[in-house]
């Protein structure tokens, strides 16, 4: 039985008996109306020539690092710098047929597969900025630097895209307020919170929180994002009723959020108990569409309420 307070998704066996008709294959090309809002439970490699090209606003792509790690029965396997840049190339190219000609790209990496990710990115695409968020959760090391970040690296396709900057904004405490001659808040709001600024957002992010045990988010997907992540960039760049693609889509958190926040979805997964898992998850996003730490508009700053 799970502790007091322990939130984790679980599915159950009727759960899992209910939802399994859900998820899609594909045996030849499809338009859009036949995929959109839909989980496809295929490997990537033989989904992509079937996938409607021209159609993804956002490509959110978290493909497994240069690490050795299990993603339920399947593997990777960590290889050489050259090794992973070939097996990017494997499929990048072909994921890229899918995006608009004015689509965002975000690959997702650590400081293992970050320098692979940009090579081959920058090949393709128009890199425009590298975002780097804290992991606040981590093993220490004895002989190196805890590793408690990862990146991600900001994409387009061209010089014509979306970005929403005042969606996308943080509610930060002011420490120090200053104040017009007039005594006015300068640049800042007196709230029943507090005083609170709302600034830009930045390429450090240090607001997150990895999902864990008493987060109703949380799942058993060895690699689960934040909503809170997703929903910095889908909110930067689409607008309402956009479509947003995830090749490795895992437990859902991208389907999950995109419905939450009034986007269309698509993603692909080759393990049939996360496809379940994304499409429970969907569900659930009708009971609660909230997304920890963004509330009246804006992304609150870690233990800012």
């Amino acid at each position: 039985m799970p502790a007091p307070g322990n939130r984790t998704i679980r599915m159950s066996k009727a759960d899992e008996a209910r939802l399994r008709s859900r998820p899609i294959r594909l045996k030849a090309a499809v338009d859009l109306a036949s995929v959109q809002n839909k989980t496809i439970h295929q490997d990537l490699f033989s989904v992509l020539p079937l996938l409607p090209a021209s159609s993804a606003d956002l490509i959110f792509v978290d493909p497994p690092y240069n690490l050795t790690k299990s993603f339920g029965s399947t593997s990777f396997r960590a290889r050489s710098h050259d090794a992973y840049v070939e097996w990017l190339e494997s499929w990048l190219p072909a994921l890229l047929r899918t995006a608009k000609p004015d689509a965002t790209v975000y690959l997702c990496g650590d400081w293992r597969s970050s320098a692979a990710l940009y090579e081959v990115a920058s090949k393709y695409l128009i890199v425009r900025n590298r975002i780097t968020w804290e992991r606040e959760k981590g093993r220490g090391a004895a002989g190196n630097w805890k590793n408690a970040s990862e990146d991600i690296f900001f994409c387009t396709l061209s010089d014509r895209y979306t970005f929403n900057a005042d969606a996308v904004k943080m509610r930060r405490r002011v420490l120090a307020p200053y104040r017009t001659k007039g005594g006015a808040p300068k640049d800042w709001q007196e709230t029943g919170r507090g005083n609170m600024r709302d600034t830009f957002p930045s390429n450090i992010w240090t607001d997150l929180t990895v999902p864990f045990w008493s987060m109703r988010e949380n799942t058993e997907h060895p690699a689960q994002k934040p909503e809170k992540l997703l929903a910095k960039l889908i909110l930067a760049s689409t607008n309402a009723g956009d479509l947003v693609l995830d090749p490795f889509l895992g437990s859902g958190t991208t389907s999950v959020v995109a419905k939450k926040l009034g986007r269309r979805w698509m993603g692909v997964e080759q393990e049939l108990p996360f496809c379940l898992l994304a499409e429970r998850r969907l569900e659930l996003a009708d009971e609660d569409p909230t997304i920890q730490g963004y509330e009246d508009a804006v992304f609150w700053e870690r233990n800012s309420r």
